[in-house]
């Protein structure tokens, strides 16, 4: 069955689902920015809006659109801010 996630008192929600690849879940954000950490290596495509995101390592902000796909290897935490309301799928390996 479907798992619910709510973060961030309600601004980042997502539903949990399993694959045909593992695990995964398809998530909205509101306007904000956010930190979160990982546990496991996390692909994460834009589905819809624009998210900027500051990846573990790196000093420069970088803007994903729908379609775009960033990466965040296991154990570390990265920051995400969107100006707009903006949706994600996140597939996990």
């Amino acid at each position: 069955m479907f798992k619910t996630n709510e973060y961030f008192d309600g601004k980042v929600k997502s539903i949990a689902f399993t694959t045909n690849k593992g695990p995964a879940t398809v998530g909205v954000m509101a306007v904000g920015e956010y930190e979160f950490g990982t546990s496991t290596k996390e692909y994460m495509t834009v589905t819809s809006g624009k998210l900027t995101v500051k990846l573990p390592g790196e000093t420069e902000w970088k803007e994903f659109v729908a379609n775009e796909t960033f990466i965040v290897e296991s154990g570390v935490k990265f920051l995400v801010k969107t100006e707009e309301e903006s949706s994600y799928l996140c597939l996990y390996e």
